[in-house]
């Protein structure tokens, strides 16, 4: 069996050779979409012969290098050597020719699986919960901005080892479902937070092999960070399609390449758990300085967040004059002709004030409302919808 060592649930990763051959067999025969090239059967039949007649043989993963000039309060970030022999696997996303090709390219994963979990962090708001991934020595987190929500909240991050951290969320570019976040200082002794290197997706192409890591379902400290390895599918600006299986809880995690680069961040989960977007990391660094001070823009399409009611701009309080059925405030018991006072920690002055704070919102988020009936105070907690 091949092992990926730091792993404990192999159920997450390729853990033995006859499962790896099974995804061959999947992935570059049943599904030629993922490189648009289709593999030769004699290719995969060689693979099959040279898997079954090493089964049961170890190979364990062994941690990453680091600089050998780096102080003891220096992180070495998460790049890795890539040998001589994997290089155009690297560059194209091409299959391993042979049985020193495979068991180099499943060590590559097993030192980049080690590096990342380092950086990779689970991320609690309030109630909800994501993934992001710690990106500099001063401990900014990148993450998707439906887990980030909006700027100047609190937040919760969480080390691989179970260590808590306070944070505070920067800026969204909703648009793309970029986000961000600050570990606050103080917490490290003044040492430098274990943090990615960053990489460039200005370069991807579908077939090239990359590596996700994250919490799915949730923080989980006996099992740690899962690791999944996967293939690029389809590649534009604001989105890359990938085949790493993800499920919820992983949303805001770090997608790398086999250098250890980290190339996007997990977006939105597919129906299909093969099927799954992540945030380009050119879109960070294109909208770098926006992010660190905290603005908030775009709508990220199908995403917008609803609240269904209607009302006048033009008076100077918040009154209710629609409640749409089946909307996030009929189920949450809002009524025609409530005046609404606030919204989640915004003052509520007006109806324009009421479309700018729900606008702040992701949809699924649980907000807490205070408003009046008829003169008496009425509160209610509201989840917000979803919109085209």
């Amino acid at each position: 069996m091949v092992t990926i060592k730091g792993v404990p649930d192999l159920r997450y990763v390729i853990a033995n050779f006859a499962s790896r051959f099974e995804a061959t067999l999947n992935i570059y025969i049943l599904k030629p979409s993922v490189t648009g090239k289709t593999c030769s059967i004699a290719v995969t039949i060689v693979f099959l012969v040279i898997g079954f007649s090493v089964a049961g043989s170890t190979v364990e993963a062994e941690p990453p290098t680091a600089k050998s000039k780096a102080s003891a309060n220096e992180s070495p970030g998460t790049k890795v050597p890539v040998p001589r022999e994997l290089k155009q696997i690297l560059s194209s996303g091409k299959v391993p020719e042979n049985l020193q090709q495979l068991q180099l390219l499943e060590q590559q994963f097993g030192r980049v699986s080690e590096a990342a979990k380092l950086c990779t962090v689970s991320v609690k708001i309030g109630q909800a919960q994501g993934c992001g991934v710690i990106i500099d020595g001063e401990g900014k987190v990148l993450t998707a901005a439906h887990v980030a929500m909006r700027p100047n909240k609190p937040a919760t991050v969480i080390l691989a080892n179970g260590r808590r951290l306070e944070a505070t969320t920067l800026g969204s570019n909703k648009n793309v479902d970029a986000g961000m976040l600050q570990i606050s200082p103080g917490q490290n002794e003044g040492a430098e937070w274990p943090h990615a290197t960053l990489g460039s997706s200005g370069k991807l192409s579908a077939g090239m092999w990359c590596i996700a890591t994250g919490h799915p379902s949730g923080f989980d400290q006996d099992r740690g960070v899962v690791t999944r390895v996967g293939r690029i599918s389809r590649v534009n600006r604001s989105a890359l399609r990938t085949d790493c299986a993800l499920i919820g809880g992983d949303s805001g995690g770090p997608l790398f390449d086999i250098s250890g680069q980290l190339i996007a961040i997990h977006s939105r989960i597919g129906n299909d758990v093969e099927e799954n977007l992540h945030i380009p990391i050119d879109n960070y660094s294109n909208s770098w300085e926006r992010l660190v001070a905290g603005d908030l823009w775009g709508a990220l399409p199908g995403f917008r967040p609803v609240l269904g009611v209607q009302g006048n701009s033009q008076i100077e309080e918040a009154v209710i004059d629609v409640v749409r059925p089946s909307s996030a405030a009929k189920k949450a018991g809002i009524q025609e002709g409530d005046i609404i006072k606030e919204f989640g920690d915004r003052k509520i002055t007006d109806f324009q004030s009421l479309k700018e704070a729900v606008a702040e919102t992701m949809p699924g988020e649980n907000v807490r409302v205070r408003g009046l009936r008829d003169g008496s105070p009425v509160f209610f907690r509201v989840v917000i919808g979803r919109g085209e």
